[in-house]
């Protein structure tokens, strides 16, 4: 299988990584595609079949006696042998082609690496869009479908402030918060990710009222992800289940509004076990939608009334700490270009604009959107240095 057919199903940031060599040979990963079809393998069990048999490769063609060798009990040895035997591999590669989805596998260096860091990563992330977001410092945004105007104002101005600092709000295409979380960060020109509990086939997006808003956020460098493989349709289980990807992906998880017994509340209690953040909105003491967020704020989340809170926790040192750890990407002829004119020296903007060739204005707006996406900082003086 050559590598034309996964740059068929992927993005310009997958095709560089590809060029790179970093990513899953393509008759391994195959195998990798294979076997998240079957679903009574999780992260777990996943990564004591990988382990024991070094790649998927061998594992396919194992027999029940290995997979009981690898930890796997013998009745889902058994299954597994039947259920291979109804999957094809190279069908698997066509089904992703087709509906021009890509993936990324655990052992990748593109594989988000916060999301890495939980015990139960998923070791295949299908995704439409970009990567490049998800390197970037994430907030998770979760709350309920039934919001008040309190919620939606709350919301939108939070996540309004948060988008224009640079940070990629991680939600999950929900109708209700994660909707307007997403639409909010995409109106201030941030960068949003989705995370879903169905495949990534159009026709089992979910909610379908929401296909819209997941285009728009394809279309704006962002990025829709899920562990299901094509053709998973949503289900009571799996959106619990996608919860701990919206918290493993992010640093810290906002939680809008909640009543009691909300799914947000799943994602909250993730991002706890993931030695992750939380963060809630206060509410009225009469209000059912905040009833979880007042008693998060009780056990100990941070309460949050304006974007600073959640800037302050943390603080530029930290930021600036994560940012330098993700790969510089540039995204446009222009951007190389200037990427290769810094270096840890400061250069002023007149040196910069008469080795580029670019007019001062032109030079001005893309070095403030190089600065947002972390790839460079203005040193002061309108020096520029490039951050690595």
């Amino acid at each position: 299988m050559s590598n034309t057919l996964l740059l068929q199903a992927g993005n310009k940031t997958a095709e560089k990584l590809l060029k790179n060599g970093r990513e899953t040979a393509p008759e391994e990963a195959k195998y990798w595609l294979a076997f998240s079809q079957i679903n009574k393998i999780g992260p777990v069990k996943f990564r004591k079949i990988l382990r024991y048999f070094n790649n998927l490769k061998n594992a396919w063609q194992a027999d029940t006696a290995s997979f009981i060798k690898s930890g796997i009990e013998e009745k889902l040895a058994q299954e597994i042998i039947i259920l291979r035997s109804q999957i094809n591999p190279d069908e698997e590669w066509e089904k992703l082609a087709k509906e021009k989805v890509n993936f990324v596998t655990i052992t990748d260096e593109s594989y988000p690496p916060l999301l890495k860091e939980i015990y139960d990563a998923p070791p295949i992330l299908y995704f439409r869009g970009s990567l490049e977001p998800l390197y970037n410092f994430c907030l998770g945004v979760v709350g309920t479908r039934k919001f008040s105007p309190y919620g939606r104002q709350a919301a939108k101005e939070i996540v309004s402030d948060l988008s224009r600092q640079g940070i990629t709000i991680v939600s999950g295409l929900a109708l209700g918060i994660d909707a307007i979380a997403h639409e909010a960060c995409l109106q201030a020109g941030g960068l949003t990710a989705a995370v879903l509990g169905s495949g990534l086939d159009w026709q089992n997006i979910y909610p379908s009222q929401n296909r819209y808003l997941a285009n728009k956020i394809i279309e704006s460098d962002g990025a829709i992800l899920s562990e299901y493989p094509i053709g998973t349709m949503p289900a009571k289980f799996t959106f619990p289940m996608r919860n701990r990807i919206i918290s493993g992906l992010s640093l810290g998880t906002l939680v809008i509004e909640a009543p009691e017994s909300s799914g947000a509340l799943i994602t909250a209690k993730h991002a706890l076990e993931q030695n992750r953040e939380v963060f809630a909105l206060p509410g009225s003491i009469y209000s059912v939608n905040s009833q979880g967020t007042n008693n998060l704020i009780k056990q100990g989340a941070k309460m949050v009334t304006k974007a600073d809170d959640i800037l302050e926790e943390f603080n530029l040192r930290q930021i600036a700490g994560f940012t330098k750890e993700k790969k510089i990407v540039p995204e446009s002829q222009e951007e190389e270009m200037i990427i290769k004119i810094l270096s840890q020296e400061p250069t002023h903007i007149d040196k910069i604009a008469n080795e580029s060739k670019l007019k001062i204005n032109a030079l001005a707006s893309l070095l403030t959107m190089m600065e947002i996406k972390g790839m460079i900082k203005d040193a002061g003086g309108k020096n520029y240095i490039l951050i690595k």
